[in-house]
């Protein structure tokens, strides 16, 4: 009998299994970005004011902490750490100037015109949007930190016997909501599309609670989110309604960076469709553009049959994995013979 095909292809590189937890602690330094970045801006107003004494027991506290934080880094903090400012909707980092692309083409619908200067603040994601593919929902988006939360608190739920809702829903109401988004901001003249995105929504509801002790209407509606995710449909914002998603979506249909089932070394066991938070169907090999490329079902795939490869479209339906049961007959190894002094005996 032949062997085992898996044992004649490599599996993918060993640091790949890894990118998932890699993945967690970016998302978990962006939180707490957001988090540390409006607690400097307060700092930094405190000590430009020479306030220090005119503060409250908890205002001194935070000068405090920050003191110690940057005083290591910065001798001049009311002017140092103007290097830094932003969210993830739009920031300036020690010079560089970043938007996130739906900013950048939400706020030239508003204003109705071209601002060359802030659409290149958007070049570098739009870059990485076309090699990477939706990587900003999966890697960077402080959301998706709260949402994967949210897929753990329901998996909980359901052990416990409490019924949610994972109703599937057209991907494509997603593009409905980013067009009628820019068209409303067009015929507005209002960035409409910042009060509905979450990574804007979190960033500012961060900033209201750090600099201003409080929380606005978009903690509300965040909230909403998730429990939409609960009851009606399993990280169904970011699948069907996100207007972010689908634009990066459309811009990395072609990504050249994508993640490949290995047949020869599938078993059919599902977990990777099991593990995708987006639905998707790696065992058939239909990743789409909304594959987010965050490398859970490389770190789940219990014989390493999956791995990225450069290629600009997925690869067609392979088939069954040859280490599945339609397979398996194949390869097993034959019984030994029964020898002959046994036989005669």
């Amino acid at each position: 009998m032949p062997a085992d095909p898996g044992t004649r292809h490599p599996g993918p590189f060993f640091l790949w299994r890894h990118l998932n937890k890699l993945r967690w602690m970016t998302l978990s330094t962006v939180v707490a970005m957001l988090v540390l970045l409006p607690a400097l801006h307060v700092y930094q107003t405190y000590v430009a004011a020479h306030a220090y004494d005119l503060l409250s027991p908890s205002e001194r506290r935070l000068y405090d902490v920050m003191e110690g934080l940057t005083a290591p880094f910065v001798d001049d903090p009311a002017e140092a750490l103007d290097a830094i400012k932003g969210t993830t909707w739009s920031g300036s980092f020690w010079g560089l100037k970043l938007s996130d692309p739906l900013a950048a083409l939400s706020q030239t619908a508003a204003g109705r015109g071209v601002h060359g200067p802030l659409l290149l603040t958007a070049l570098i994601p739009l870059v990485f949007t076309l090699l990477l593919g939706r990587f900003f929902c999966g890697w960077l988006c402080p959301a998706t930190f709260f949402y994967e939360l949210n897929s753990n608190l329901a998996a909980w739920l359901g052990w416990a016997g409490l019924k949610l809702g994972d109703r599937r829903l057209d991907r494509r109401i997603k593009y409905g909501v980013l067009g009628l988004g820019l068209a409303l901001s067009a015929a507005t003249g209002s960035v409409l599309m910042a009060a509905v995105y979450p990574p804007a929504v979190i960033g500012r509801e961060i900033y209201y609670a750090v600099a201003a002790g409080g929380f606005g209407a978009g903690t509300v509606y965040f909230l909403a989110t998730l429990a939409f995710d609960l009851l009606v449909a399993r990280r169904g914002f970011c699948r069907y309604l996100c207007p972010g998603g689908a634009l990066y979506a459309l811009l990395g249909r072609a990504r050249l960076v994508r993640i490949r089932r290995l047949v020869a070394r599938c078993n059919d066991c599902a977990k990777c469709n099991a593990v995708c938070e987006f639905g998707l169907d790696p065992m058939g090999d239909r990743f789409g553009a909304d594959c987010t490329n965050c490398a859970a079902c490389i770190a789940i795939c219990p014989t390493d049959a999956m791995t990225f490869v450069l290629r600009p479209t997925d690869v067609p339906d392979q088939g069954p994995g040859h280490r599945g049961r339609r397979h398996r007959g194949e390869y097993e190894i034959a019984p030994k013979p029964i020898a002959e002094g046994k036989a005669a005996a």
